[in-house]
């Protein structure tokens, strides 16, 4: 049985680690590790994830891959976790994968940011009203790629079943406006990870999304409850030493000018070195090259030090 509304804005207000989507040499998927990461995640304490995900390689999954994954990762749960299913694409196919999702009994769907070249504000709160008329399953928007108004995000808390916002926008500013003109009873969710969960949960974020605590989750609930201790140092000691491997993951690789580029990857990297499972990326990502491979496994090792000396 899928969670409550209330059970899920509850699972909101903690970390969110994103289930990476692992592919074998031939390029399928592999579900049975897969099934493997999300039972290893929940027995290190994780309770809220996301499955089918943007981190997932969403955008290059078919259809089928996106609900036998979605499927995967939630037979391999508990019930008392949370997991959300990313959706996106035109309204129809998003519609027709939100009735698989209900079938299988997701807590939440998470709609992906949407991956058109002009966008108009009316029309997207048009595209969530459209996705929420088909489902009563909880709904959370995922703010990112585009710059939104204050106006939009307080318009996108009052859409029917949006119970939390995943605010991935490198403006706090804006964030805190957001959170004061939209409604009081939907979870703000930092969609940047640990770098930016100290100073966002100040404008009024409740949880936030796995980066390097994707691989290794004690860090991440470390921080959490350093946040909602209010022990600022603690949590910016913290939020520190996952700096060097996030900074890694916003670089461009070889050959290439576009930031981000080896994010997924990197955190594909760090599962091996976690001891969990990476796996290949598809096109358009690229796998590391071997100089990033051996710069990630130093500040791995670097992680894993200062993790000892503040965790351990």
């Amino acid at each position: 049985m899928p969670l409550a509304e209330t059970a899920v804005m509850e699972r909101l207000r903690g970390v969110a680690a994103g289930l990476l989507t692992p592919f074998d040499e031939r390029g399928d998927v592999d579900y049975s590790k897969l099934e493997g990461n999300a039972r290893s995640l929940y027995d290190s304490g994780l309770r809220t994830f996301l499955a089918s995900a943007n981190i997932s390689e969403y955008h290059s999954l078919t259809q089928g891959e996106r609900i036998k994954s979605t499927e995967t990762s939630i037979d391999a749960l508990p019930s008392d976790a949370c997991a959300l299913a990313g959706v996106g694409g035109p309204t129809t196919e998003a519609q027709e994968l939100i009735d698989a999702y209900d079938r299988l009994g997701v807590d939440g769907h998470m709609v992906m940011p949407p991956d058109h070249t002009y966008v108009h504000e009316r029309g997207l709160l048009s595209y969530f009203e459209e996705l929420a008329s088909v489902t009563e399953t909880p709904f959370v928007p995922y703010v990112r790629g585009f710059d939104p108004s204050v106006s939009f995000l307080a318009d996108l808390t009052r859409i029917e079943n949006v119970v939390g916002i995943k605010y991935a926008l490198k403006d706090p500013v804006k964030l805190g406006a957001a959170v004061s003109a939209g409604l009081d009873d939907v979870v703000w969710v930092n969609g940047l990870a640990e770098p930016y969960a100290v100073s966002y949960w100040n404008e009024g974020i409740e949880g936030f999304s796995a980066g390097v605590s994707n691989f290794r989750p004690e860090v991440g609930l470390a921080l959490f409850d350093a946040l909602t201790e209010e022990n600022w140092e603690r949590a910016r000691e913290l939020r520190n030493i996952c700096l060097p491997y996030q900074n890694f993951r916003d670089r461009t690789g070889q050959n290439n000018s576009l930031d981000g580029a080896i994010s997924v990857p990197a955190v594909k990297k760090g599962l091996e070195l976690a001891g969990l499972h990476g796996g290949d990326v598809r096109e358009p990502i690229r796998p590391l090259s071997s100089e990033d491979e051996a710069e990630a496994e130093e500040i791995y090792q670097q992680l894993d030090d200062d993790i000892a000396r503040l965790i351990d």
